[in-house]
């Protein structure tokens, strides 16, 4: 069975970390499906770059998720930091012990919730003291048990590398790699 990935975009989301996680995974044959938080089907990114979602928030069943992940960019984390339902959604993610992935400076928004406290975690430059708790770690992508944060637009092949590898297997991430060029 396909594993299922939601990637929440809001207004000034950051174009390259969203897209990059939504294109790899479906590379990887993973139903990824983009979710609106604004109650319109057109997102507005960071850079002028206008991306429409395959759905909005209140069409998607979360219960049969493997995964969510937040793209950072402002204001497109602030954006998705306020929504009343994201939050739901990543609280019983965690409490099912499900993935959640966050980049650049969107795991501010675990941070806010308590999702990283007494773990590792990376972020964008700036946002270490938003890691309410955590253990700050300077590196590409980090991964805590079903926590998985990276630092922003310059590493969102690795990060979504790491959740093709968490989702799948190192095989299937590193076929990903090689299929685009990637090297390390």
């Amino acid at each position: 069975m396909k594993k299922r990935v939601c990637v929440f975009l809001a207004d000034g989301f950051e174009e390259i970390e969203g897209l990059t996680v939504v294109d790899l995974l479906r590379r990887a044959d993973m139903e990824v499906t983009t979710v609106s938080v604004t109650g319109t089907k057109t997102i507005h990114g960071a850079h002028g770059i206008d991306v429409q979602a395959d759905k909005l928030f209140e069409e998607v069943t979360y219960d049969n998720q493997d995964m969510a992940v937040l793209p950072g960019g402002m204001p497109g984390t602030r954006n998705l930091s306020k929504h009343e339902g994201v939050k739901k959604v990543l609280e019983q993610f965690y409490r099912e012990k499900k993935y959640l992935a966050a980049i650049c400076a969107a795991p501010s928004v675990f941070g806010k919730y308590g999702m990283v406290n007494g773990r590792k975690a990376t972020s964008y430059p700036g946002f270490e003291d938003a890691l309410v708790g955590a253990e700050y770690v300077y590196e590409e992508v980090v991964t805590d048990d079903f926590i998985i944060t990276s630092r922003g637009m310059g590493t969102a092949i690795a990060f979504a590398l790491t959740l093709i590898e968490k989702l799948s297997d190192k095989e299937k991430a590193d076929a990903i790699a090689k299929s685009i060029l990637y090297q390390k």
